[in-house]
């Protein structure tokens, strides 16, 4: 680490002939926002004479931007589709996928409600406007407060996709963020969300349910052992994508995030450093 550091700090460093002076782009996933933001000015104590600028918009955004040329790298909280590899390829764009860290995506509710575990069938007929009280899952008997994420965020999608599988109910309250999920949920004690993990790392007032996997264990986003074996049924990857197997300024502030001192920011900002197998993919990607 300390070689790589002082790698990193040594004047007039070059890499893939692009000076050290610059600046990266990165755009995109409001999930990965904070947590990017972070290690952009950690990275930035290491190289002054690198600009990061990281702003959000969600996932869909960000995989535009970098198909459009807009930014240097992509955040996205879920993967790419088939039909953004078409238009990025059609564009002359071959996106390059990376995992900085992990999520353990959260559903949660208000402090006060006492359901404390769901599985991920009631969960989504929660979402689709099935289950409209929560009496039906143990609760109060008290009408259910959907919040959720705009049709732009990957969070959205990947909730969609792998535990609404179906469309949200119309009654969902579209939220900007993470965070706005979270004080909605505070504030409201018939409320339910999904925010990632990094997300109730400070929060108060609300609470992550355990949700039951596989093999019928009811697991919580919080217990970092069981997210790293993959016991949680909500865990996945935080991405990042580049034109190309990335280069120059960009190349470096990758290399940055997953370094251990990188990889210690996504622990301190509450979400779970790469597991092996994506430490491997990332390897590929880098062409080491």
């Amino acid at each position: 680490m300390r070689r790589l550091i002082a790698g990193f700090a040594a004047a007039g460093m070059l890499l893939a002939g692009f000076a050290l002076a610059g600046e990266v782009m990165v755009k995109g996933s409001d999930t990965l926002l904070n947590l990017v933001q972070r290690l952009a000015e950690q990275f930035s104590a290491v190289v002054p004479d690198v600009t990061v600028s990281v702003t959000g918009g969600g996932s869909g955004v960000g995989i535009n931007a970098i198909i459009n040329g807009e930014c240097d790298i992509a955040d996205a909280s879920r993967e790419i589709k088939s039909k953004e590899v078409y238009t990025a390829r059609e564009a002359g764009v071959n996106p390059v996928q990376i995992a900085i860290a992990i999520d353990g995506l959260s559903v949660i509710v208000n402090e006060g409600n006492p359901v404390s575990e769901l599985t991920l069938e009631q969960i989504g007929a929660v979402y689709r406007g099935e289950i409209k009280n929560w009496s039906e899952v143990g609760g109060p008997s008290r009408k259910i407060t959907l919040y959720g994420r705009q049709p732009s965020s990957g969070t959205f999608v990947f909730f969609r996709d792998v535990v609404v599988k179906g469309e949200y109910a119309t009654a969902m309250r579209q939220m900007n963020g993470n965070s706005q999920i979270v004080e909605a949920v505070k504030s409201d004690e018939t409320g339910i969300g999904y925010v990632g993990v990094g997300y109730l790392r400070d929060a108060t007032g609300v609470s992550a349910v355990a949700v039951r996997n596989e093999d019928g264990e009811f697991v919580s986003p919080l217990d970092a052992e069981q997210v790293n074996a993959g016991k949680y049924p909500l865990t996945r990857p935080l991405l990042q994508y580049t034109n190309g197997s990335p280069k120059g300024d960009a190349r470096r502030f990758i290399e940055f995030e997953l370094s251990g001192a990188g990889q210690q920011v996504v622990k301190e900002e509450g979400f779970f450093p790469v597991t092996a197998d994506y430490i491997e993919q990332n390897e590929s990607a880098l062409g080491k």
